[in-house]
């Protein structure tokens, strides 16, 4: 089947829900394409008689509100669900899109100046015009304007002397001999430390989501007798919620009425959905697959525990995103000793220019240049690879990870459940046939299994014969008429209840006989599920599914342990699955965390880093937003939720597991270069401070050593980046 039929088929509409004036359908390539979404948005909006339109893409589902008092109730389904076809072969309408978080691009235009002042200096010293020497001096006093202010501000304010002080003196001091070129090159060779350092800043800050966005925007109430649609946040507790298919839980609370199928995994993570039936304590932001549950409001609002989670995700610490001023750590230790020493030096020797010379090597400048240039460079290099790094800190944080801590679904797994093998009974339905018939029969259900079934079998190719009457048991399974023959799809409690033997199947070990994933055969008989199909009173076949791992998960933990990090796994999902992932991927039980809310993996981050670890937590959905902002290092995929994707420092574009290892090696790289770029600044400028602070040195081979060393530095930091370039065109 092509694509635009896939395409197709994938955007036809399916009733879910409808009262006068508002209509419910469910649209599966909502899902996946947020374009697409956009897009049949604007087309709805612009048609005559629609009020409003609503799309939920969690759930894959869009609400009109229309106004067609001339039409029956069939005719407007009819009407709208012909406009939903049409839109799904018009062209895209250009919304506003989400900004990608980028770096951003630096005020270049600030460096004008004082590469201008250097230029006309120089020329004003090597070319003896008399007038261009007012113009340097008067330029020269306006880039320096700036040092003064940061040097009183500290002298004045902070009460201490800091890096702009020693600055301002050796600019002073080369005044007074009337050296103009030496203060206006390192004033420049500042500027442009800053300005690269200022391009590694965190572009955006952290957004939280809305709460209305976690919970839903609206919520049906029983008053009087009817259901009333108000906002969520205005819900009374004790009120009665009524919520229909397709809909977010805007509360919490316990079930009261009725049955439904509510899909967890934004809340816990967990993919396989609960069945909530009176009794059951259902939670804000979760979504109702199939059934209507009417639920008593215990805590509305910011009481919900989405809330809780949202509210502890503001409070989270907030680090300086800007990354770690080593040069002005280093300025500080050194500041007295140097300023004390030039002191001496003038008093013994009466010389200015060995003062300058001395005040000049502050070792500062070359660490202001090349640290932030290899920042830069590996911001970069991380880019061209397909990860999103938003700050210099992140990687200096990234070089010292020394335990990882991953959620489980959407993580480590593929977070949608998929068919991983058939098993027939000998002398009955084909393989094909068994399939075929359980997808007739799951047509347009809202549930994850009936998903996976549908989308494998329209991979193989298979005519889907149409189903008549059905009737679907909420926790069991359906029953439907398929060519004439009764066909039952469902649990085997569902199976024995409908009378239907299960015996040819005792002592069977399942094999993946038929299995339609090489891939995961590996997978532990205990990961799969089970789903029977029967028909003509008969059992035909066993279907097997699971949530299976990502491709590249198992490498990548055991690169990960070889290198000599510590994993855990934290997850919503319950203790039996996580111990099952666990044992695939031979990550220890007691680094195992099952059945977490956000709070408690919040919790569990905390105690790690009390315990004295930097640790990165990856994750890709709301439930793990809180997690994430507590973590020295967060990391989330392109996929996931727009909340994950703010908070995380690393975002990984590819959507691919194996990337974060990238990640590490280049912050391990990087970490070296910064070692060597030390080396480069430290050493030259210490011999040369030995030979001014002794026999003398002219200020000029001072300048040179100063900034012959920073440029040095500079360029060792664009190795890497000029090596990986040349390799890319090699390759």
């Amino acid at each position: 089947m092509d694509k635009q039929k896939i395409e197709f088929y994938r955007s036809l509409p399916c009733l879910v829900h409808h009262i006068p004036g508002r209509v419910r359908f469910r649209v599966q390539r909502l899902k996946d394409e947020s374009a697409y979404a956009a897009n049949l948005q604007h087309f709805l909006l612009a048609q005559p008689g629609i009020n409003g339109v609503r799309v939920n893409r969690v759930a894959g589902s869009i609400a009109i509100d229309y106004h067609y008092p001339e039409y029956s109730l069939s005719e407007v389904v009819s009407n709208l669900t012909n406009i939903i076809k049409q839109a799904a072969t018009t062209k895209s309408i250009p919304g506003k899109q989400r900004e990608n978080p980028t770096l951003e691009t630096g005020n270049w235009w600030s460096l004008r100046l004082p590469i201008f002042t250097t230029i006309v200096s120089w020329l004003s010293h090597v070319s003896g015009l008399l007038w261009l020497r007012p113009i340097a001096l008067g330029s020269l006093a306006a880039v320096t304007l700036p040092i003064v202010k940061r040097a009183s501000q500290s002298l004045w304010s902070d009460r201490k002397i800091n890096i702009d002080c020693l600055d301002l003196l050796a600019v002073g001091l080369s005044y007074g001999q009337g050296k103009l070129v030496t203060p206006a090159l390192v004033i420049t060779l500042h500027e442009l430390g800053d300005l690269i350092r200022d391009r590694t800043a965190r572009s955006t800050e952290t957004q939280t989501a809305d709460l209305l966005d976690a919970i839903g925007h609206f919520a049906w109430v029983v008053r009087e007798g009817k259901p009333i649609q108000i906002k969520s946040d205005e819900v009374q507790p004790g009120s009665t919620v009524i919520v229909y298919p397709g809909e977010q839980i805007p509360v919490d609370g316990e079930v009261l009425k009725g049955e439904a199928t509510v899909d967890q995994q934004q809340l816990t993570g967990e993919s396989m959905p609960i069945v909530a039936t009176v009794g059951t304590v259902v939670y804000a932001s979760t979504l109702v697959r199939s059934g209507q549950i009417y639920i008593r409001a215990d805590r509305v609002g910011k009481h919900t525990r989405a809330a809780a989670s949202l509210e502890l995700l503001q409070n989270a610490p907030v680090h300086d995103t800007r990354m770690a001023n080593y040069a002005a750590q280093l300025a500080d230790k050194l500041i007295l000793p140097s300023l004390g020493l030039a002191s001496i030096v003038l008093a013994i020797t009466k010389e200015t220019a060995r003062a300058a010379s001395i005040l000049t090597l502050d070792f500062v400048t070359g660490i202001r240049v090349s640290m932030p240039t290899a920042f830069l460079g590996a911001l970069n290099h991380n880019t061209r690879h397909g990860i999103l790094v938003r700050s210099g800190r992140t990687i200096e944080q990234l070089a010292e990870v020394d335990t990882i801590v991953f959620d489980k679904t959407g993580t480590l797994t593929q977070g949608q459940l998929t068919v991983v093998g058939i098993e027939t009974i000998p002398g009955r339905m084909s393989t094909e046939q068994v399939l075929s018939f359980a997808a007739a029969t799951e047509a347009r259900i809202a549930h994850p299994v009936a998903e996976a079934i549908s989308n494998y079998a329209q991979s193989q190719n298979l005519d889907i014969p149409r189903r008549q009457e059905w009737n679907y048991e909420v926790g069991l399974g359906i029953r439907a008429t398929v060519e004439s023959q009764e066909v039952l799809v469902g649990s085997d409690r569902f199976l024995t209840q409908e009378g239907i033997s299960l015996e040819c199947l005792e002592h069977r070990a399942f094999p993946l006989r038929h299995s339609c994933n090489l891939e995961q055969k590996s997978v532990s008989d205990q990961w799969l599920s089970l789903i029977y199909v029967a028909c003509g009173g008969e059992l035909q076949g066993v279907i097997q599914y699971a949530d299976p791992l990502r491709l590249e998960s198992r490498d990548l933990i055991q690169s990960l342990q070889a290198s000599g990090r510590e994993i855990h796994l934290l997850t919503g999902d319950n203790q039996h699955r996580a111990k099952i992932v666990a044992e695939e991927l031979n990550i220890p039980l007691h680094q195992v965390h099952a059945q977490a809310f956000p709070e408690q993996k919040a919790a569990i981050v905390r105690e790690l880093k009390l315990a004295g670890k930097t640790v990165a937590f990856v994750g890709d959905g709301l439930n793990d937003s809180v997690a994430l902002a507590y973590a020295d290092v967060s990391v989330s995929f392109a996929n996931g939720s727009d909340i994950a994707r703010e908070i995380a420092d690393v975002v990984l574009m590819n959507n691919d597991l194996t990337s974060l290892m990238e990640a590490l090696n280049i912050s391990q790289e990087t970490k070296k270069l910064i070692e060597q770029n030390t080396l480069l600044v430290v050493a030259p400028n210490l011999m040369a401070l030995g030979l001014a602070s002794t026999v003398g040195l002219n200020p000029l081979i001072a300048t040179v050593v100063h900034n012959g060393s920073a440029i040095a530095a500079g360029l060792n930091s664009l190795r890497p980046l000029v090596k990986h370039q040349l390799e890319e065109q090699n390759y």
